[in-house]
């Protein structure tokens, strides 16, 4: 065992045996930290579901300081009401540091992490850190958080795709049609992203700015259909609303947004045209009569990077119909979309949630009602929270969720591939530098979850199953030939804490990843290990 491994366990070991109980020396920053899927966006889910924050749309983040000022709890007993600074702002100018964070990531045998933005956790040790600040005058915004990250990518046995030179780190299954890659090459790896950077401005009642910080699409908190933190945020431009406007009988929100997504250099595309062009729209109605019932509907737009820059075409791409260029093969773009819905019941505690997700469009009305996944594969996803109070302002949530997307087939004189891949330009997939945008258990054909969070004064504790079908090869029906290894499925536990000390949070997490049938092979483990601290250094 290496001594950084040896290091590692120490940690663990030394965190999980000490005491639960809060040791906070006064409050610690937090307001410039509430990203779309971080650890204090999802603790205000959680404060939702018991009614200690105000019902408000969660298929739309992140969040800007403006609707944080109504959803932040600035009063009540819940866990961490004494850690975390809570009070509302009232300065017309105000200035906040995004605490200094350091993670360090380690795999034994294979590259194991996801919902974790721009980091590429190798085999090895993955060391991250971040850092920034937040500004605020009057509606203006600026968040500045870049992130940096280094992956020792040690090597391992890579599932053979029949390509050589660079396309042999590619996918091992749809190499020619995604840009997805097994491994870095043959060398060390890191990068240092803009991260969750934002620029906007909120003002009658209207949304605008620049940004390259993730965004979740729906709402769902581990396998989103369109977007969400498994890839690295992309620079985009947005349009929207600035919160939820009241039309009588329903409140609307949503916004619009256009940027630009690169390839990883394990694409089928050549470099010059690995650049594409995005569009996307993302609306969410909640209802006058049905409180904490949200519902909506998103779609977004992939084609390559035009020559001469966007035109006012493909801004409007996105809200318009490609049915009739796709009935004669023509579309040169590739479109996902999703219909979604989540409905909260604060005073039991409960919330449940769902998403229907597709790729690409029919040709024609006829064409949709006869066969819905005509063209692109689809995908479902459920999910159920409910979160129990308990003496010493303790919350205890059981959370579970499922997402399916059936494995692709095709019928005689049909043609369907599996969600995120598209049969013509562009051929990167849903991806951003190799990362899939949306749900990591998209591709493969199915994801679960079942996890228990205990949150307390002190920090939380979480233990987490998974289960993931990253690939499969089975082909049954047409073969006739039964494959024992057709099936390659990862099955997690994993049990994380996180502890206040002062100033600091530390947190630890120890996973076993068994690997059954690893690329149509022989089953395999990993043991993943992950600390970190961050740090108020005012």
């Amino acid at each position: 065992m290496s001594h950084r491994v040896a290091r590692s366990i120490l940690f663990l070991t030394i965190l999980a045996a000490a005491p639960s109980g809060a040791q906070t020396q006064g409050s610690v920053g937090g307001r410039s930290e509430v990203f779309a899927g971080s650890e204090l966006e999802k603790y205000l889910r959680v404060l939702q579901s018991v009614g200690a924050v105000p019902l408000y749309p969660w298929s739309s983040r992140s969040f800007s300081p403006a609707e944080l000022d109504a959803l932040l709890p600035l009063a009540g007993d819940h866990p961490w009401s004494k850690h975390y600074d809570w009070e509302a702002r009232h300065a017309r100018w105000t200035f906040d540091l995004v605490r200094p964070t350091v993670t360090s990531r380690f795999n034994s045998t294979f590259p194991y992490g996801w919902n974790d933005g721009p980091i590429w956790a190798g085999r090895g040790v993955t060391t991250a850190v971040q850092a920034g600040f937040a500004v605020r005058y009057g509606p203006l915004s600026l968040t500045v958080a870049p992130v940096a990250f280094r992956s020792e990518n040690d090597g391992f046995a890579l599932m053979p795709n029949g390509a050589s030179g660079r396309l042999a780190y590619a996918d091992g299954v749809h190499f020619s049609v995604v840009a997805l890659s097994l491994r870095k090459e043959d060398r060390p790896y890191g990068m240092l992203d803009p991260g969750q950077s934002t620029l906007r401005v909120d003002a009658w009642g209207v949304a605008v700015g620049a940004s390259t910080a993730n965004q979740f699409w729906g709402p769902a908190t581990d396998f989103p259909f369109i977007l969400g933190d498994n890839a690295a945020g992309f620079p985009h431009v947005f349009l929207g609303t600035a919160h939820p406007i009241n039309l009588w009988g329903f409140r609307l929100h949503g916004r619009v947004v256009w940027g630009r997504l690169e390839q990883s250099a394990f694409s089928p595309e050549s470099a010059g045209t690995g650049s594409r062009f995005i569009a996307g729209v993302l609306g969410v109605a909640t209802l006058r009569w049905v409180p904490g019932l949200e519902f909506g509907l998103s779609r977004f737009s992939h084609s390559v990077w035009p020559p001469g820059g966007p035109t006012l075409d493909d801004l409007l791409r996105v809200v318009r119909s490609q049915n009739s260029a796709n009935q004669v093969r023509r579309a040169n773009d590739n479109q996902l979309a999703s219909a979604f819905f989540r409905w909260v019941f604060p005073g039991r505690g409960v919330e449940v949630y769902g998403e229907y997700g597709r790729e690409d469009y029919n040709q024609n009305l006829r064409d949709l009602l006869e066969e819905p996944d005509h063209i692109g594969g689809y995908s479902y996803m459920v999910g159920l929270r409910k979160v129990v109070s308990r003496p010493g302002a303790r919350l205890i949530s059981t959370r579970f969720e499922l997402q399916h997307a059936p494995a692709a087939v095709v019928p005689s004189g049909r043609e369907r591939l599996p969600v995120y891949i598209h049969s013509g330009e562009p051929a990167q997939g849903h991806t951003e530098r190799g990362q899939l945008l949306g749900s990591v258990g998209g591709l493969g054909g199915a994801a679960t979850v079942v996890a228990l969070d205990v949150y307390h004064p002190g920090g939380r504790w979480t233990v987490q199953l998974t289960r993931m079908l990253r690939q499969d090869a089975g082909d049954f029906p047409k073969s006739g030939q039964v494959n024992p290894r057709a099936r390659d499925l990862q099955h997690t536990i994993a049990l994380e804490r996180l502890v206040f000390r002062g100033r600091y949070d530390l947190l630890a997490q120890a996973a076993a990843v068994y690997e059954m049938n690893r690329d149509f092979g022989r089953d395999a483990f990993n043991l993943n290990l992950v600390v970190g601290v961050r740090a108020d250094l005012r």
